[in-house]
């Protein structure tokens, strides 16, 4: 009976031995899961670090303000650039649709001229009407070669100004 006693702590000491070490072998991976965190932060700092370095080397590459007035000088210049594409658009429809309404014109009056004077205005020579029709569609396109003689002075002055600013900026 005593050698079962003894038998009987000892069965009972090794469970709790047993139940210690499985304590101690979460504890340790928990001090294991610890370690590898603490060690992958130090690596995003070093990681930030660097690009905080090199984010300040770009920044003084960059030069942002340069870049900031650059930028507005180009959205300066698109701007005049859809502005004079918009005008020159503007100007070639007109040209077109006044030309239609010309022809449009032209028919009606001879409608009407056929009706009050009969057969009289359609044995009119077709040369006559044609050249009625010539005169308003050249002066249209007088003006508008000044008007691009015009914007191509204010082109060149512009372009000047460009070199010069270039220059002084080499």
């Amino acid at each position: 009976m005593g050698s079962a006693k003894a038998l009987a702590k000892e069965i009972l000491m090794s469970r709790k031995a047993v139940n210690r070490l499985y304590e101690n072998k979460a504890q340790l991976n928990s001090i294991s899961m610890h370690l590898g965190e603490s060690v992958a932060i130090a690596r995003t700092v070093g990681h930030l670090s660097k690009s905080t370095e090199v984010m300040k080397l770009v920044n003084n590459l960059m030069k942002a303000p340069e870049v900031a007035v650059t930028m507005q000088e180009f959205s300066k210049e698109m701007t005049k650039a859809g502005i004079i594409e918009e005008m020159v658009n503007d100007t070639i429809d007109t040209a077109l649709d006044s030309d239609d309404i010309e022809e449009e014109t032209e028919e009606e009056v001879d409608k009407v001229l056929s009706e009050i004077a009969g057969e009289t205005a359609a044995q009119l020579p077709e040369a006559v009407r044609k050249e009625r029709s010539r005169v308003p569609a050249q002066r249209a396109s007088t003006s508008q070669q000044e008007q691009a003689i015009a914007e191509g002075v204010d082109d060149e002055e512009e372009l000047e100004e460009l070199r010069a600013r270039l220059d002084k900026g080499i």
